[in-house]
């Protein structure tokens, strides 16, 4: 991942609780292509469409990180 990208999650981050896709991914440790499969499976993170832009918010992707170390699936 560039240093361009991490420093663009950092500041979506501090800015807005909303993140890209490619943004997602990095702030969860997995691919974009990953966050993009589970996405048309209907699984992983919640994925909210603002315009026809998909974003992921913050709090989603903590919740789904947790329950996946909690062993369950959400």
């Amino acid at each position: 991942m560039a240093d361009d990208d991490i420093q663009r999650a950092e500041r979506a981050k501090r800015g807005s609780p909303y993140l890209n896709t490619a943004q997602a991914a990095h702030y969860l440790g997995i691919s974009e292509r990953s966050m993009q499969r589970m996405r048309a499976r209907n699984e992983g993170p919640v994925p909210r469409r603002h315009a026809r832009m998909v974003q992921y918010h913050i709090d989603d992707l903590d919740a789904w990180s947790r329950a996946r170390a909690d062993g369950r699936q959400i």
